[in-house]
């Protein structure tokens, strides 16, 4: 495997002496390095919206969501599915992680799953991958081959595809419907890509997971009205939440959260249309999730 030409694994210039440094010079370079990452991110707006609109047309045709990679890359997809479901009440399969070598590589190195263009259909094949999904393969080198092979199969499928590199013509943005290639230069820790390239992967992942959740009426304003309170923390959040989108108050808030039986989005528009459970929540089916359209 050729890795000369890889921007991710250049040596950068600013660290040839990285072990010969002071705590405090390397913590400085590391943080005006990571300054650099938004702006690499800034340059693929264009491709982020494209595939952000991708994900909201599957996710309308009943469609699911699927991140697919390896290692670090395959980590943060994960990590963002986990967290559509309590920020979004989304179902844990409707935005799907899946990372060569199973969950156990979420913590333990899986020697040789990456390599594998099979694994990735297999996996595929077991969440039965259809022409509503998206998969979206995610790689900072953009060759690793778990990541190929799931976008190959993806394709003959009919899915919708995308692909996150690090590396500009990337390998896996020739399989890829809507290729984003975010450039960040090289590691201050030569091919430690968990670094800037991971911290790439994650504001673009940010990005698409909360915009295609705001395009299907996840949020009204800037609140995460579907938010699910599943600990004390969050059924307080809830509370703030209905008492932010109605004005009202805290007592009145902790009552209609009660009444609409702990559905953060009923119970506003529950108090912002003052109609009944049963009658507000067939506005909302009728809006399609929306508040803003029941009122």
């Amino acid at each position: 495997m050729n890795l000369d030409k890889l921007t991710t694994e250049k040596r950068n210039e600013k660290t040839m002496h990285l072990d010969e440094m002071s705590m405090e010079e390397i913590l400085v370079l590391m943080n005006y390095e990571d300054q650099t990452v938004p702006k690499s991110v800034e340059k693929e707006i264009p491709q982020i919206k494209k595939v952000a609109d991708a994900i909201i047309t599957a996710f309308q045709n009943e469609g699911r969501l699927i991140y697919l990679g390896a290692g670090t890359s395959g980590r943060l997809g994960i990590l963002d599915a986990a967290e559509c479901v309590p920020t979004f009440g989304t179902s844990p399969e409707k935005v799907v992680g899946l990372i060569a070598g199973g969950l156990s590589a979420m913590t333990v190195a899986v020697e040789g799953a990456e390599d594998s263009e099979e694994l990735a259909k297999k996996d595929l094949k077991d969440l039965n991958l259809t022409d509503k999904d998206i998969v979206i393969g995610i790689a900072a080198s953009g060759r690793t081959p778990y990541v190929v092979g799931g976008l190959k199969y993806a394709n003959d499928v009919g899915a919708l595809t995308a692909s996150i590199a690090c590396n500009r013509n990337a390998i896996i943005s020739t399989y890829a419907t809507i290729p984003i290639e975010v450039e960040v230069g090289p590691e201050i820790l030569t091919g430690s890509t968990r670094l800037k390239s991971g911290t790439a992967q994650k504001l673009v992942l940010n990005m698409l997971s909360t915009v295609s959740m705001i395009g299907i009426g996840k949020i009204y304003k800037n609140l995460m009205v579907d938010v699910q309170p599943t600990n004390e923390k969050l059924v307080e959040r809830s509370k703030r939440i209905i008492m932010q989108a109605t004005d009202c108050s805290y007592d009145k808030a902790s009552e209609s959260f009660e009444k609409a039986n702990r559905d953060v989005k009923l119970a506003i528009v529950m108090l912002l249309t003052n109609l009944g459970k049963e009658e507000a929540k067939e506005r909302l089916k009728q809006a399609k999730g929306f508040v803003r359209k029941t009122l």
